[in-house]
């Protein structure tokens, strides 16, 4: 009787010291093999038929699963007992039809649609870049890895500002998201979750002191205002931290927040934790909103990404209705923490460290400097101090 099963063969490494995931057909006391696009890095991350020990491993599994219940329909039509094993394996190839939509074909489908020519070519040179970058990718093999490479791409071969950045990275989501919608396509991990498209330039994005202080200050009996106050608030208090990153703390556990920034847990450095002690000013506003789940809960029904322009909206609104007359957003919390920190000498890498983001490796002297969150939460100190005493 004709098996098939998920393998690893530990005889035929690659010259990388990685493993091709292969599915072995089995018959006739004999064994063949067909090879997959996926690897491991080493043998550990393969056991009893399933890629283990690694953040994508639900995600291939479920391709692998796909791909292995493929062949066996096809091999529960013929009669296997007519073939060897290698004709067996060879006929399964042939004649399993396994169709993975293309970015190009999932680009040009989407742009087909379009009726202006100039916004055809718009999408055409976003879909012209991605390519050029990451090549023509099925669409279940994009993932947050792949799109911080493409927007890597763009800012440092392309040499695009964040507005541009922006723009692409916006459009490149266009042509997948109605492949997830129609069931072409299915992720574990969706390839934007996590990813923050680069904002609009603005000249101003940032706040001063006197600014802030309007905002803490402020007190609207209107409860979108004071959501949108206490939540811009808490950023700044908690080192800039992401709506995305705060809605997910317990802060039943702790008096620090310790966490893995979403927009980089699925990316190379995504084990960079940020650690901080939560200062009373944060206290007071997380207290107020806290469930008994440790969770912040505003009384809100929204998906994130409604949530998330809800609360743009309403921090805008709050700006405009204190006189602030600048483009004020959730993220202008966390550019005007760290612009406030280097007014009062603190250190980029301090800041860094605070708000959670990478070190730049060109500066030799940070080689021999190792921060730790007692010199976060003493610069987090410092500033809060400033908003006290100016």
């Amino acid at each position: 009787m004709a098996t098939l099963k998920l393998a690893v063969v530990p005889a035929k490494v690659l010259k990388n010291g990685r493993h091709k995931i292969r599915i072995a057909v089995s018959h006739k006391q004999d064994t063949r093999y067909i090879v997959q696009r996926y690897e491991i890095d080493n043998l550990n991350q393969f056991k009893d038929g399933q890629v283990v020990n690694r953040p994508d491993a639900g995600m291939v599994n479920s391709k692998l699963r796909t791909k292995l219940n493929d062949y066996q329909e096809t091999l529960e039509r013929i009669d296997p007992n007519i073939y060897t094993c290698s004709q067996l394996r060879d006929f399964l190839v042939k004649n399993t039809k396994i169709k993975q939509l293309t970015i190009l074909e999932a680009a040009n489908s989407h742009i087909e649609k379009l009726k202006k020519a100039s916004t055809k070519e718009d999408y055409n040179r976003t879909k012209k870049y991605f390519i050029e970058s990451c090549g023509n990718l099925p669409l279940e093999m994009i993932t947050p890895d792949v799109i911080e490479e493409f927007d890597n791409y763009l800012r440092d071969q392309r040499g695009n500002n964040s507005t541009t950045r922006g723009i692409h990275l916006r459009q490149l989501k266009s042509f997948i998201t109605p492949q997830i919608r129609k069931g072409v396509v299915k992720y574990q991990i969706t390839p934007f979750y996590g990813v923050e498209v680069p904002e609009t330039l603005e000249r101003e994005l940032d706040i001063t002191v006197e600014e802030f202080k309007l905002i803490r200050d402020s007190d609207f009996k209107e409860k979108p205002l004071r959501v949108a106050r206490d939540l811009f608030c808490l950023s700044y208090y908690l080192g800039g931290i992401n709506l995305i990153d705060l809605l997910g703390i317990d802060f039943n556990k702790t008096d620090i927040v310790d966490y893995v920034r979403e927009k980089s847990r699925y990316t190379k450095r995504g084990d960079k934790r940020i650690s901080l002690t939560i200062q009373p000013e944060a206290k007071e506003i997380i207290n107020r909103w806290k469930t008994h789940n440790g969770k912040l809960d505003f009384g809100y029904k929204y998906e994130y990404e409604n949530f998330r322009r809800y609360i743009t909206n309403n921090i805008k609104r709050l700006a405009k209705k204190l006189g602030i007359n600048k483009r004020v957003v959730y993220y202008s919390a966390r550019k005007s923490l760290v612009q406030h920190g280097f007014d009062l000498g603190i250190s980029l890498e301090v800041l860094e460290y605070s708000i959670g983001q990478s070190v730049k490796k060109n500066r030799p002297i940070f080689n021999y400097v190792r921060i730790m969150r007692s010199h976060a939460d003493a610069a987090m100190r410092t500033i809060l101090d400033n908003l006290k005493n100016s």
